[in-house]
């Protein structure tokens, strides 16, 4: 059932976003576009409540409760991120809205940029850690909690590797070429994260 569930709060993501993003732009009511895309946390509380009544009631913990806590985590660390980046897709390519600020290319700017990907995924990565520790808290040690480690383990391998992509870029930064102009550098806006 967890599983399932988890599949239900993805397509409710999607679909809520397509609501809220319809909502903005073709039935021009801005305001409630914007609330339903607020009650996309509600996905991810509904989430938690059946993931902890299930562990209450006896379930043994596996990899669907342990996918659950991941997906949160991740929903937590990346929703916001993913939300903004479709709005403004959405808002260009078919309501005349400018085009969306694409990644800088190079040096410091293209650091700064695998920085702030890194610190999503890396908050995407903690909340899950949190969220697999309280489980097997909630467990307790009569419990097998093994798939519950082996997720947190997952979770650490996410913020190892962006901190090693991010670092990369800030060690061994890629230059410009000579004749490429400023725009082709390309900034993001400091606001971005």
């Amino acid at each position: 059932m967890i599983a399932l569930l988890v599949v239900a709060c993805e397509v409710a993501f999607w679909v809520l976003l397509a609501a809220g993003l319809a909502l903005r732009y073709v039935a021009r009511k801005p305001k409630l576009g914007a609330a339903v895309l607020l009650c996309e946390p509600l996905l991810e509380v509904v989430l938690l409540v059946v993931t902890a009544i299930d562990l209450k009631s006896g379930a043994e913990p596996d990899w669907k409760h342990g996918l659950a806590a991941v997906y949160i985590g991740f929903t937590v660390g990346l929703g916001h991120h993913t939300i903004k980046k479709v709005d403004a897709w959405v808002a260009h390519r078919w309501f005349g809205g400018p085009p969306p600020v694409k990644p800088p290319k190079y040096g410091r700017a293209r650091a700064v940029h695998e920085w702030r990907t890194a610190a999503r995924w890396i908050l995407a990565a903690a909340v899950a850690l949190g969220l697999l520790q309280a489980a097997i808290w909630y467990v307790g040690p009569g419990g097998d909690i093994s798939t519950l480690q082996s997720w947190q383990q997952k979770m650490g391998l996410v913020i190892g590797i962006n901190l090693i992509i991010a670092g990369g870029y800030t060690l061994f930064p890629k230059q410009a070429p000579k004749d490429a102009d400023a725009d082709a550098v390309g900034r993001e806006p400091a606001d971005r994260l």
